[in-house]
């Protein structure tokens, strides 16, 4: 027998081993795999397993019914999950539900006649796709659109197309809803048929929830008809199994507690840090830069160094917030949770289509404090939904009644600013909502959202720290049972109160979780990520610019103006530079008046504040009032090219400057004022004319 080499004697034993691993299926030196790797590896579901053949997922897992979201804050993704539960509840429609980005288009041309795609698109900024849709607005409204079949816009490609379109926008915006608006608008010219009317809610006037309540059900009537539907007594079906895991212990490492990801989980956290992955950063410096004991404003400068993440001047950071203690106390014990808060529970998908808004296992505890969003606005149709469950028949009656009738909704809850354990905490008068599966709140409560925050530094003083500027939000409502306190600036003063060394910050009795799951924040760290804006200084630094931006409005402002007094000191050319900054009182709530000072200094006469005091004197001056009496100057910088920005609110302050200042270009330049106006839009489509504002 021939000796063997040893050559032959690897290659004979890595047969051996291959076998061995073909028929144990690894058994023998398997690693113990989470089943949650996979959604929450890295921030996002694997997109390595699913397919972007939106008619191939529909197929396969038998729908007739998708009902796409393009959604920047979660509203919009809300609306699309009530649609599609309604569609199935009501109506019998297989529905999924869809985020826009997950999918592609090009073969909507193949789209049969018996399904129909619903579209929630929310507008952005100034008449922009949200983040999660510009692929898909860009393709359907482009000019060269082509489907698989080959045929453009003049072959109507989309003639078996079925859709139903409604719009989340804010009539503060010059760009009202104009994200349905263009959708429905080039679905028609690619033949697509719309079943019923383009619904739009506007959240400017307060009546979004009515608008798509309103809309909804003549849109269900003509699909009703549309595609031969019968309707049905809604009856619940959940959407995803609860399953309480007992012989789990809370503190095992595969549960998690809070984390928003496995490598979080693990304790590993790794970029790119995004809108589903956030980097836990350090606060390193935090101050109140407001001079009146019963008002909050914070300076806090958040370190990113390391994280890979960068940002450029006028840009947006992300802070993802937690639910105060106080708020998850109530939540859970209304629901009669509160003894099982650190119970195990393994959230799973009832059907394929159907995303876990947050990763399991997990406990009632970590899913109501870091991923629900308990202190929002409640919706009149989540009210109708709850109440089947009420603890007795009187309660159901109030519940359905309130869920039913729109002005005794407004008395009831909305006036009174409740959020949904305030209210079933006063309609039970102590009794327990013990029969609400926790399937429904997964449902019917969207997932917490992070807060963004105009950026107030600049990138080229200090690249690797973000500075925040933001008021504590601490509302009293005339009528109302309780104070409505803002969820993520009283986090962040919790924060500060930290760092200064108070050893129980606890700001309002609020009760925050600031060391974060398993003590991962501790050490004064915030969760957060950044979002790229278009609000940005001129390119070329000499060019002029005027800013309004009362309050923290100003908080973008002060980040150009601190790049141009780095700009001047470095020798550079800087054109001139003129804020418009207002406030209640100058003793109180001036915010960075040393600054302002220190920046005159670095630019001279380059440099202009004019500040208005609305509390000051006898009579209210705001911004728009001081924007007049400069006038003249202000129109000469416009026809020097100078860009005009404002930041703040938009449904006074805002629209207020927008007419202002085409009075101004009217009067300065002796023109009828619809041409003033006609010029500040072309500003605006310029870009010469921008804002960063807020409802």
């Amino acid at each position: 027998m021939a000796q063997l080499d040893t050559l032959d004697i690897v290659v004979l034993v890595a047969l051996l081993l291959a076998s061995v691993a073909y028929f144990t299926e690894g058994t023998y030196w398997a690693v113990r795999k989470d089943p949650y790797a996979s959604s929450y590896a890295n921030g996002s579901a694997s997109k390595a397993e699913k397919s972007r053949d939106i008619l191939e997922t529909m197929d396969k897992s038998g729908k007739n019914c998708v009902v796409f979201y393009g959604s920047q804050t979660g509203t919009a993704e809300d609306y699309a999950s009530r649609l599609a539960k309604e569609g199935s509840s009501r109506f019998g429609l297989k529905t999924m539900v869809a985020d826009l980005e997950e999918y592609d288009y090009d073969n909507l041309d193949k789209f049969p006649d018996d399904k129909v795609a619903m579209f929630v698109l929310a507008t952005y900024g100034e008449g922009e796709p949200t983040d999660n849709a510009v692929d898909f607005y860009e393709f359907i409204t482009g000019q060269d659109v082509s489907f698989s079949e080959g045929g453009g816009a003049e072959e109507k490609p989309l003639s078996t197309f079925k859709y139903v379109p409604f719009g989340l926008g804010n009539n503060t915006y010059e760009h009202y809803n104009s994200m349905v608006r263009n959708v429905n608008k080039a679905l028609e010219k690619l033949g697509g048929s719309r079943i019923g009317a383009a619904g739009e809610g506007d959240d400017g006037a307060g009546t979004m929830e009515e608008d798509f309540l309103s809309w909804k059900e003549p849109m269900w009537s003509a699909l009703t008809q549309s595609m031969e539907l019968e309707e049905r007594e809604a009856v619940y079906e959940p959407a995803f199994e609860v399953t309480e895991k007992p012989d789990m212990d809370a503190e095992d490492d595969m549960v998690y507690l809070g984390e928003p990801n496995k490598n979080h989980l693990e304790g590993a956290s790794k970029g790119p840090y995004n809108a589903h992955n956030p980097y836990i950063a350090p606060i390193v410096e935090s101050s109140e830069i407001f001079k009146v004991e019963n008002r909050n404003c914070l300076h806090m400068e958040i370190d990113i160094g390391g994280s890979n993440l960068t940002y450029t001047t006028g840009d947006h950071v992300a802070v993802w917030p937690t639910n105060a203690g106080k708020e998850v106390d109530r939540f859970l014990n209304v629901l009669g949770l509160a003894s099982k808060r650190h119970m195990v529970i393994a959230v799973k998908g009832l059907d394929p289509t159907a995303k876990v808004p947050f990763p399991s296992p997990t406990t009632y505890d970590a899913a109501v404090r870091y991923h629900m969003e308990i202190c929002a606005p409640v919706s009149r149709q989540f009210v109708s939904m709850i109440a089947q469950f009420a603890p007795n028949e009187s309660i159901k009656a109030e519940m359905t009644k309130i869920g039913s009738e729109k002005d005794y909704f407004v008395e009831k809850v909305s006036s009174q600013h409740l959020n949904i354990a305030q209210l079933l905490e006063i309609l039970g008068k102590g009794e327990k909502w013990t029969a609400v599966p926790f399937s429904l709140w997964i449902e019917g409560i969207h997932k917490i959202q992070p807060r963004y925050y105009s950026i107030s530094s600049s990138s080229f003083v200090q690249k690797d720290r973000v500075s925040v500027t933001a008021i504590v939000e601490s509302v009293e409502i005339p009528g109302a049972p309780h104070v409505v306190k803002g969820v993520t600036t009283n986090y962040l003063l919790a924060l500060k109160q930290k760092q200064h060394g108070d050893p129980h910050p606890d700001p309002h009795g609020l009760d925050y979780a600031i060391t974060g799951p398993r003590n991962k924040y501790d050490g004064i760290h915030v969760p957060v990520h950044i979002r790229h804006s278009n609000f940005k200084l001129p390119s070329d630094p000499s060019t002029p610019i005027i800013m309004v931006g009362p309050g923290t409005g100003v908080a973008p402002f002060r980040a150009f103006v601190q790049e141009r007094a780095a700009q001047a000191k470095a020798g550079e050319n800087v054109g001139k530079t003129m804020l418009f900054f207002g406030c209640r009182k100058k003793m109180e709530d001036f915010i960075y008046e040393n600054e302002w000072k220190e920046y005159k200094e670095a630019l001279g006469d380059k440099f202009e504040l004019v500040v208005a005091f609305s509390r000051d004197g006898p009579q209210k001056v705001y911004v728009q009032h001081k924007l007049k009496e400069h006038a003249e100057e202000v129109n000469n910088l416009l026809q020097q090219k100078g860009f005009f920005y404002v930041c703040g609110d938009a449904a006074n302050m805002a629209r207020e400057v927008n007419t202002v200042l085409a009075q101004i270009i009217a009067t300065q330049r002796g023109i009828p004022e619809s041409k003033g106006e006609e010029i500040v839009k072309a500003m605006r489509a310029s870009n010469q004319y921008q804002e960063d504002i807020w409802s």
